[in-house]
């Protein structure tokens, strides 16, 4: 779960001494990590920074999740003991991913074919294979199964005896919310529901045309918002 992997976190910070952690930053499932960590270590952490994340996955997030393990198993290698099993059912999960990472602007606009008269080899599709074949040389289809069950565990208030906006109104750091406005994945009423319930929180919407991916695009918009907030 999410909870595990803060739990890691927290042993090897405790391993290293440090004592104090003067800002911490999450982006996306990273950002599910920072806000269990606020919420277990509360005297520990000063500042935190939140991009295109959440206070608990969604149904929609968990649905893109489900598809994605559904491409991993209806591969016929998967279940195989090797570090290539599910290679082709990789691919499959990357690209149903990669539809919720960006959007249909995006898309539209990078990936549209000049030449009207073509009936194949699109070259939207010959980017999803490219993206696909990219990610499956690089990593293990069994770890990206583990990885989309560890989302759908995110939930701050599991196991808490309150509500989620609870939990959010008991995490105290000073805050800083990135969302991007035409982010499909974890959309920007996501980001207003943790401003909306962090007692010292800032949000800030960025008009990015990258969807999900725009926290990562975005380095100079942010860097810019984020030397505002902290100076």
């Amino acid at each position: 779960t999410i909870r595990d992997m803060v739990n890691a976190h927290i042993a090897l910070r405790q391993h290293l001494g440090i004592n104090n952690i003067g800002m911490l930053v999450g982006g996306s499932m990273g950002g599910y990590q920072a806000l269990e960590w606020a919420v277990m270590e509360p005297g520990v952490i000063s500042n935190l920074i939140l991009l295109s994340t959440s206070a608990a996955e969604s149904a929609w997030g968990i649905a893109v999740h489900t598809a994605q393990r559904m491409a991993l198993e209806a591969d016929c290698t998967f279940k195989e003991k090797s570090p290539a099993a599910g290679r082709q059912g990789l691919k499959a999960a990357r690209a149903i991913g990669l539809i919720s990472y960006r959007n249909h602007g995006i898309l539209v606009k990078k990936q549209t074919d000049a030449d009207i008269q073509k009936t194949d080899a699109y070259k939207a599709s010959s980017y999803m294979e490219y993206q696909g074949e990219k990610l499956a040389t690089r990593f293990n289809a069994h770890s990206y199964w583990t990885l989309t069950k560890a989302m759908d565990t995110h939930q701050l208030a599991r196991g808490r005896n309150a509500s989620t906006g609870e939990v959010l109104r008991g995490i105290n750091q000073r805050t800083l919310v990135f969302g991007i406005q035409s982010d499909i994945l974890c959309p920007v009423t996501e980001q207003a529901f943790l401003a909306n319930h962090l007692p010292d929180a800032r949000l800030v919407v960025i008009d990015s045309a990258y969807g999900h991916d725009g926290f990562m695009v975005e380095g100079e918009v942010i860097t810019r918002y984020l030397g505002e907030w902290s100076s």
